[in-house]
């Protein structure tokens, strides 16, 4: 029942921006956690981001701490990720997620691709 739809992709150059966005759709609770994964070609998913219900508490691979930024919006079940000063080793296939009573809901997958 629950969905998860998110956007905003795209080839950039290196050093440049990039925001991702997702939206979940059907029956959303509360208690949950929201948060953003990556996949690179021949390589594990890994996590980026995450935050928690409030977003009081947030956290970061450190790889992308300073850089990232991750942000919801519970009133519109959405999440972005803001990407700022992106590099080659950034390009990977981006999946947002929702955490909800111990279940793992997944994005479609957008593709973000950072020239050198």
């Amino acid at each position: 029942q629950v969905q998860l739809v998110e956007s905003g992709g795209a080839l950039v150059q290196a050093g440049g921006s990039l925001r991702l966005s997702c939206a979940a759709s059907g029956r959303i609770f509360a208690i949950n956690t929201m948060g953003w994964y990556r996949q690179a070609p021949g390589k594990q998913r890994e996590l980026v981001a995450t935050i928690t219900n409030g977003g009081g508490s947030t956290n970061y691979a450190s790889s992308v701490k300073g850089r990232f930024t991750i942000s919801r919006d519970n009133a519109k079940n959405t999440w972005s990720l803001q990407m700022n000063r992106l590099n080659p080793e950034d390009t990977a296939v981006y999946y947002c997620n929702l955490r909800l009573e111990g279940n793992d809901y997944w994005g479609q997958g957008t593709q973000v691709t950072v020239s050198s």
